[in-house]
């Protein structure tokens, strides 16, 4: 319609009607012909095309500089490989004592700014059920992702993350996803911070083989602990979610490192990134960090499996005779173990000594007496 005015304007003279035959033919009013000719008078063809409705000044909209500093911010996280959206960029507002503006107007100004490309089918469920234990070490959750050193080797990465503080409690690099390095993990996340009452893993043949009609190592040695050990539907990884998100964040921020060339150099990226993931704020913790999180969850209330004694880890060389030193204890495990190296676990009157992943022995102390007979292991393995 604006290039049939223009060439109706740039006539010498209009058509037979005059300006109401030109009307009818655009399907336009006689105010709107004289404004368009007063405009074509003025500024010449350019002056017809469409004009935007911008408002000249927007008082209310988000400072310049401090979308420089939003643009900043995500360059900053992103190039760091961790999360870079409009909450965490809030969140690192709020930290530095500067006044974010609402999480709706950064997204719209990274939008804006060719940042973001909106992606609403990515939107979650509102479906899916969500659940958090209330009290640390109420539950654990294990798995493990697969990553690739410098030369292309394939290896794994098993973490063990809190349910309730989201806390990475520990990341082990390990060649594949196996029994071993499964157990050290977890010895290593327990002797830190303590025994679970519940671990929950996804239904890998390291961790949870119950539904393959086998008990797992795993599983043998958090039994004879008192630890008790579920596992996750089978195709339904949203119930190790959270251990799933933390995946995700973690191969980012691994993406961004020099490329490992060694499990020793991953094993070091991996410690380096439990202490910085601990110290950032987590959205579901509602800003808090993890590391908050766990110093602040009480202790009152706690769940039974809770309340028992802190539990000591410790390694031990098994003398000639065949005995350890436990606490005040003396376990005897047999001479045929002799000059090897275990691991105790002592857990009040609980002990548990473990060769590798394997237990040896698990006893309930008799506090009248030095000397602890081993006796029989409780549980014995089952054939596959």
């Amino acid at each position: 319609m604006e290039l049939k005015l223009a060439v109706l304007l740039t006539a010498e003279r209009l058509p037979h009607g005059g300006v109401s035959s030109v009307c009818r033919e655009l399907g336009i009013s006689r105010q709107t012909y004289y404004e368009a000719k007063r405009r074509f008078d003025t500024g010449g063809i350019e002056a017809l095309l469409p004009r935007s409705r911008r408002p000249h000044r927007s008082p209310r909209q988000t400072p310049a500089e401090v979308e420089d500093e939003i643009a900043r911010i995500r360059k900053a996280k992103d190039d760091a490989g961790w999360d870079h959206g409009a909450w965490t960029i809030a969140q690192d507002m709020l930290r530095r004592g500067l006044q974010p503006p609402a999480v709706a107007t950064i997204n719209r100004v990274l939008v804006r700014r060719g940042l973001v490309v909106p992606q609403p089918q990515k939107r979650p469920r509102a479906a899916n059920q969500r659940f958090a234990f209330t009290e640390r070490n109420g539950c654990w959750q294990l798995d493990g992702c697969g990553w690739r050193l410098a030369d292309g080797t394939k290896v794994t990465v098993l973490g063990i993350e809190d349910d309730c503080t989201r806390k990475a409690l520990r990341h082990r690099a390990a060649e594949s996803e196996n029994a071993a390095d499964t157990w050290i993990c977890f010895i290593e996340a327990a002797a830190r911070y303590g025994l679970p009452a519940i671990l929950l893993s996804d239904n890998g043949k390291a961790f949870n083989s119950r539904r393959r009609g086998w008990t797992t190592d795993l599983d043998r040695n958090l039994t004879a602990l008192g630890v008790q050990m579920v596992s996750s539907r089978t195709y339904h990884p949203q119930t190790c979610g959270k251990r799933e998100r933390l995946h995700g964040t973690l191969k980012r921020w691994l993406a961004k490192q020099p490329p490992a060339q060694t499990l020793v150099q991953l094993q070091d990226q991996l410690d380096q990134f439990d202490a910085l993931y601990n110290d950032r704020p987590h959205q579901a913790l509602a800003g808090a960090t993890p590391d908050e999180t766990w110093t602040a969850t009480p202790a009152a209330g706690r769940p039974p499996a809770l309340s028992r004694p802190a539990a000591r880890i410790t390694t031990h060389k098994v003398d000639a005779h065949g005995c350890i030193s436990v606490g005040r204890y003396v376990v005897g495990i047999g001479r045929a173990r002799a000059r090897t190296t275990v691991l105790a676990i002592q857990q009040g009157k609980d002990i548990g000594v473990f060769d590798g992943n394997k237990l040896v022995c698990h006893l309930t102390a008799d506090p009248t007496r030095r000397y602890q007979s081993s006796g029989r292991p409780k549980g014995r393995p089952q054939q596959a």
